[in-house]
């Protein structure tokens, strides 16, 4: 068998319009000798009836206190509501479709719920359906713990559904669809001449991800890795190839992804507070250890860090920035605080040993004025953090700078 995962977000299955679009590329890739397993994600967006967040709004109208397991009960709902409408509009056009929910599809998870990651996938039953000639509808971002609860995979959880059938089935392709035709150089909204990739590197893609590109989930792309399987992401409303995401060493039709190019893409996140600490200000034993274990301890996520004997560096989210400063405090560690800055990202795989990157980065930055903060790199990614209103400035010089609106 030759199988294909097809994931479809929730903007995808709205309309029994767009479902029926949904059932053509199903349909197409069955044509194309294919046996489709298609993940399914929630119809919709908040305040739309079947979405998760309006299930969660429903709930949380009667006790704000859900119990985390109950809170998975409720929000593997609107998976199966999708789930079934997609598996009926493709028995209505004349294909044997069934729906599994993540514990039929055997997605076993650990049982941290709200955010449980996958364990290990038991396949035997949607092969066994596929099998029998059926098009199997799996419900996205759920799965069952070894005690036999429902569990909900976090954010991104569909995309990771499909990522985790793709190697248990060792498919062919994993094709992501969404609302938009792929993978972009830049926010289209920020850069006017931001274009669609026509292919990029895993690691490249993770890091996109996880610098505020939201067209994948990054641990969807690690566990596709995992297995070199293709991943494409592409349009639900268009018939284009999309982008393709592989190892450094693929090629795509005629299209070699290890040519030379330093950057893919500038990606961005706002709404950060850098909190800087002078090593003369500090007046506790062993500053560092006590600093990010009292911040670990508080639950405060931190970011961009940057320590030497002299200062140290780092950042957090806008709005956990005073219990930051307050566990800080606490300490008798008292940090300049910078609110509202960003961090902005120039991703690529080719800048790995090359010289310069830096320096252009710098010079990009400096003939617009825009200072840098903080920096940071690794092999794939420069980062730097800049005040939030330079923010679009500073995506727009560095995307100008790496020639990323041009075809290559």
């Amino acid at each position: 068998m030759r199988f294909i995962i097809q994931k479809f977000g929730g903007t995808s299955l709205v309309t029994q319009e767009l479902r029926e679009l949904v059932a053509n590329k199903i349909i197409a890739a069955v044509d194309e000798g294919f046996s489709p397993v298609v993940v399914v994600s929630a119809i919709g967006r908040a305040g739309e009836p079947y979405a998760t967040d309006t299930l969660l709004n429903f709930a949380l109208s009667i006790n704000r206190d859900i119990p985390p397991r109950e809170m998975d009960m409720l929000m593997s709902c609107g998976e199966i509501i999708s789930g079934v409408a997609m598996a009926n509009t493709l028995q209505r056009m004349g294909h044997q479709a069934v729906l599994l929910t993540g514990a039929q599809a055997g997605i076993i998870t650990d049982d941290n719920f709200n955010d449980a990651r996958i364990i290990r996938v038991e396949p035997q039953n949607v092969i066994k359906h596929v099998e029998q000639g059926k098009i199997v509808i799996v419900t996205g971002f759920q799965g069952i713990c070894q005690g036999g609860d429902i569990t909900t995979l976090g954010r991104g959880g569909s995309d990771t559904t499909a990522s985790a059938l793709g190697v248990a089935l060792n498919a062919e392709y994993i094709d992501i669809y969404t609302d938009v035709e792929g993978i972009m150089t830049a926010d289209p909204r920020i850069v006017e001449d931001a274009r669609i990739l026509d292919s990029v590197t895993y690691n490249e893609i993770c890091q996109l991800a996880h610098e505020g590109a939201k067209v994948i989930h990054p641990r969807a792309v690690e566990i596709a890795m995992q297995k070199n399987i293709p991943l494409r992401v592409r349009s639900t409303f268009l018939d284009s190839p999309g982008t393709l995401v592989t190892s450094h060493h693929g090629v795509y039709g005629t299209i070699d992804i290890t040519r030379d190019r330093l950057a893919c893409g500038v990606t961005h996140i706002a709404g950060v507070t850098q909190l800087k600490i002078i090593a003369k200000d500090i007046a506790v034993e062993d500053p560092a250890l006590r600093i990010f274990r009292a911040l670990a301890l508080a639950d405060i996520s931190i970011d961009f860090i940057n320590v030497s004997p002299e200062l140290i560096m780092l950042t957090v989210k806008d709005e956990v920035a005073k219990k930051a400063v307050d566990v800080l405090e606490n300490l008798s560690v008292f940090p300049q605080v910078k609110p509202n800055c960003a961090k902005v990202s120039t991703v690529g795989a080719g800048m790995t040993g090359v010289p310069g990157v830096m320096a252009s980065i710098i010079q990009a930055l400096t003939e617009e004025g825009v200072e840098i903060l903080q920096s940071s790199d690794s092999h794939t990614t420069i980062w730097v953090l800049v005040e939030k209103e330079n923010m679009k400035k500073a995506i727009r010089a560095l995307h100008r700078k790496f020639k990323l609106g041009q075809r290559e």
